[in-house]
């Protein structure tokens, strides 16, 4: 196995097999107020991995908001370096280093911004280029940031995906989304006991069954206009059938089980933004060689990919 991941994120469980995560080391907020990070053109990198949905979100923001004359990328190998920590390497640049901020593993600006760093080493960061340090690694609310901080960035007719008159039931519903469906299938991945297993596992499915409820009376999860809750709603389910459902035994169903689940899936796939920013072969190779005991590291042949671009008519629909 390229990494110890099972190994590593088997530690952070609680005496009863809970998978319990990390907390964020770096959560400076951008704001007004003395003290906090101030938004400024070209002065942050934001690195990633395709394969984490936490990363992926700050990237499908980045693109619908037009910050990528603003917000330069790093892009991470999917597969896991073999180091004695649980790191990630630039490996898809020349000379396998990052051509910007010249490391060859994520832990190196980890390091170099805080010597005694114990955690792993998550994306997204976003690294400062005048100090050359991780300004923000705080994977909750860095979409946020972009959406309400970056706003004089923002290109002309940008979506306003945080709206003022929603944010409240918008962080209601991203809250309890975390807890239960995007960071549920780890806990139901990483969990160390049956119990804890099976509890996080029927909690995935509940709010599942939640979504495609609320899916049958609108098209996106708050009305006709794509949110910051869909985002981060997106994200989980694109990775669901190719890798959760059998890396993190997450199967009782699957997203193409549901049909308002996947026609919404497919809707916003097909979306600018969306599926333009999803790499499905990073994320198979990322959850089935190094999430998963795979001693030979066989790299499964399906899904079909193809069915994601298939018509998905919410466009079409009447709402009640």
């Amino acid at each position: 196995m390229p990494s110890n991941i099972v190994e590593k994120l088997g530690k952070e469980s609680s005496s009863d097999g809970k998978f319990i995560r990390q907390k964020n080391r770096f959560t400076t907020p951008f704001g007004k107020n003395e003290g906090d990070l101030k938004a400024e053109a070209n002065r942050y990198r934001l690195i990633w991995a395709p394969v984490c949905p936490w990363a992926h979100r700050s990237i499908i923001v980045r693109r619908l908001l037009g910050l990528e004359d603003v917000i330069s990328v790093g892009t991470l190998d999917p597969v896991r370096p073999d180091t004695e920590e649980t790191n990630w390497a630039f490996t898809l640049d020349e000379g396998e280093v990052d051509p910007v901020l010249k490391i060859h593993l994520l832990s190196e600006i980890y390091y170099k911004t805080d010597p005694n760093y114990e955690g792993r080493f998550t994306v997204p960061c976003l690294v400062d280029l005048k100090e050359m340090k991780v300004a923000n690694n705080d994977y909750f609310n860095l979409t946020k940031y972009f959406e309400l901080e970056w706003k004089e960035f923002h290109k002309e007719g940008a979506p306003d995906l945080y709206p003022e008159e929603l944010r409240e039931e918008i962080d209601k519903f991203n809250d309890d989304l975390f807890h239960k469906l995007n960071n549920g299938v780890y806990k139901a991945g990483f969990a160390t006991s049956q119990e804890a297993y099976e509890e996080a596992v029927y909690g995935v499915f509940s709010k599942l069954d939640e979504l495609e409820e609320r899916l049958e009376h609108s098209r996106y999860m708050f009305g006709d206009k794509i949110t910051e809750a869909d985002v981060r709603t997106y994200v989980t389910l694109v990775r669901f059938d190719i890798a959760y459902f059998n890396a993190f035994k997450v199967n009782l169903k699957m997203i193409k089980d549901y049909p308002n689940l996947w026609a919404y899936a497919r809707d916003l796939y097909q979306t600018y933004g969306f599926g333009d920013t999803t790499n499905f072969i990073a994320i198979k190779k990322h959850y089935h060689l190094c999430c998963t005991a795979n001693p030979n590291q066989i790299l499964p042949a399906g899904p079909d990919l193809s069915i994601w671009n298939t018509p998905h008519n919410r466009d079409k629909r009447t709402y009640k």
